[in-house]
C-alpha cells in the first residue's frame, strides 16, 4: 500500500476506528520494547558504568534523542506521511537494539549509550501514535481514540517484562538475550503500518493559511497549560519509574521482583485508557487532568512511607494512573486547541518540551537515587520529595487556566 493524498471527503470515525485499531497492534507490539529497555537500562548502565552516579545515563539519552527528534520527526511526518515516520521510528528502535547488545558484548558503556541514543529516535516516533490516532476522527471521538491507543501499552506493559524475564539470563552475558529481542519486536511490529489509513497531509499553497507561529502557539492559555501538564505528568513518572529497579534492588528484593513492580506500573499507566476518554467526555478535561496530579502525590506519599514490597508497587500503580489521567487529558486538550495547518508545529513543540524535562528528570533521578543519603533509602526519599515543586507548578497552571475569564 502507498501513503493515502489528502481527499475531500469528510472525516469518518469508521476510518479512525480502523486506524486505532492498528495503532492499538503497533503500540502493544512495539511499545513493548520500552518497559523492555526501561527495567534493564539502569541495571545495565550500572554494570558497565565506572561511577554508579551515571547508571541511569542510558535511560536519559534515550529520552534526550526523543525529545531532539520530536521536531524532525513531527516535520517528516507532515511532509511524507505518519507511516514514513513510523517506519524511521522502527528502524532506529532496531539498530538501538542491535547497537546495545554490542556495547553488552564488548562491556563497552561509550557504545551501550549510543544505542540508546538510536532507542531514543523509536520512542520520539511512538509518542507521535497518539497525535496519529486522532487525525481522522471527528471532534466527539477523538478523546476516546487517543485514550485507546494508550489502552495498547496495557499490553506492552504484558509482554515487555515478559520478555525482560526470558530472555535478561538467556545468554552468558547479562542482559544480551533482552537487546536482541529489541530487534526482533521492532522487525515484526513494523509490518503493522502497512495497513495505516490516515492521509498525507496536502502541500500548502502559496496562499494557504499558516496558523501560529510557535511564539504565539505557546501564548494562546490553553496550549501552554496543555504542555505544562504533560510535561510535569510524564517527567515526574519518568523521574520515578526510572529509579524505581535500583531502588528495589538496592532495598534487598530480587531483579524478578522489580520487573513485577515495573509490570505493574506499566499495567496501571495504560489499563485506565479503556475509560479515560469517555471520563474526559463526561466530566472535562480539566478535572480530570486534576485527578492525574492529585494521583502523582498520593503516589509520592505511599512511597516516602516506606520501602517495603507492597509499598513500591503501590506508590508504582499510582504513579501509573496519575500519569495516564494527566497525559492523555494534557494530549486531549492539546490536541483541540490548534487548527490543522498547525498540527506539525505544536505537536513536534509540544514533544520536545515534554521530552526535555523528561530527560531532565532521567538524569536527576540517577543522580538523586544513587548519590544523595549514601543508601538507597535515602535516595528514593531524595526522588518522591522532588516530585513537590513540579506538582505545585502543574497544579497552579490549571486553576489559574480553570478560574481565568472566558474569552470573547
Amino acid at each position: 500500500m502507498t501513503d493515502f493524498t489528502h481527499d475531500q471527503a469528510p472525516v469518518t470515525d469508521r476510518r479512525a476506528k480502523r486506524n486505532v485499531v492498528i495503532l492499538v497492534a503497533a503500540q502493544a507490539i512495539l511499545g513493548s520494547q520500552m518497559p523492555m529497555i526501561f527495567v534493564l537500562g539502569g541495571l545495565a548502565g550500572q554494570s558497565l558504568a565506572a561511577n554508579a552516579c551515571f547508571a541511569t545515563l542510558p535511560i536519559s539519552l534515550i529520552v534526550l534523542f526523543s525529545m531532539l527528534s520530536a521536531t524532525p520527526m513531527s516535520a517528516i511526518m507532515q511532509r511524507f506521511g505518519r507511516r514514513a515516520g513510523f517506519w524511521l521510528g522502527s528502524a532506529c528502535g532496531a539498530l538501538g537494539g542491535g547497537i546495545g547488545a554490542l556495547g553488552l558484548l564488548h562491556q563497552s558503556f561509550a557504545l551501550f549509550l549510543v544505542g540508546s541514543a538510536f532507542t531514543g529516535v523509536y520512542m520520539s516516533a511512538q509518542g507521535f501514535y497518539r497525535f496519529a490516532a486522532s487525525d481522522t476522527a471527528s471532534e466527539a471521538f477523538r478523546p476516546k481514540a487517543i485514550s485507546w491507543v494508550m489502552a495498547g501499552g496495557l499490553f506492552s506493559a504484558i509482554i515487555g517484562p515478559q520478555l525482560v524475564k526470558a530472555t535478561s539470563d538467556a545468554m552468558v552475558v547479562p542482559f544480551l538475550g533482552t537487546y536482541l529481542a529489541v530487534i526482533a519486536v521492532n522487525v515484526a511490529g513494523s509490518a503493522l503500518f502497512l495497513f495505516l489509513d490516515i492521509p498525507r497531509p496536502p502541500a500548502p499553497h502559496a496562499d494557504a493559511p499558516k496558523g501560529r507561529s510557535r511564539w504565539e502557539l505557546l501564548k494562546t492559555p490553553r496550549i501552554a497549560v496543555a504542555i505544562i501538564c504533560a510535561m510535569v505528568s510524564y517527567a515526574l513518572m519518568n523521574l520515578v519509574m526510572t529509579s524505581t529497579p535500583l531502588a528495589v534492588v538496592g532495598c534487598g528484593f530480587e531483579q524478578n521482583t522489580a520487573a513485577d513492580i515495573v509490570t505493574g506500573h506499566v499495567l496501571a499507566m495504560f489499563a485506565p485508557s479503556f475509560v479515560t476518554g469517555h471520563l474526559i467526555a463526561r466530566f472535562g478535561v480539566e478535572r480530570i487532568i486534576a485527578l492525574g496530579l492529585a494521583t502523582l502525590a498520593a503516589a509520592g506519599g505511599v512511597a516516602l512511607a516506606g520501602v517495603d514490597v507492597e509499598n513500591f508497587f503501590v506508590a508504582l500503580i499510582l504513579l501509573g494512573i496519575g500519569w495516564n489521567f494527566g497525559f492523555i487529558g494534557a494530549t486531549t486538550m492539546l490536541a483541540g486547541a490548534h487548527t490543522p495547518e498547525e498540527r506539525g508545529r505544536v505537536q513536534g513543540m509540544n514533544d520536545m518540551i515534554v521530552f526535555g524535562c523528561v530527560t531532565l528528570a532521567s538524569l536527576a533521578s540517577g543522580g538523586l537515587m544513587n548519590c544523595s543519603g549514601g543508601t538507597p533509602e535515602a535516595g528514593w526519599a531524595a526522588v518522591n520529595m522532588a516530585m513537590i515543586p513540579f506538582l505545585a507548578l502543574a497544579g497552579g497552571a490549571l486553576i489559574w487556566l480553570v478560574l481565568r475569564p472566558a474569552e470573547e
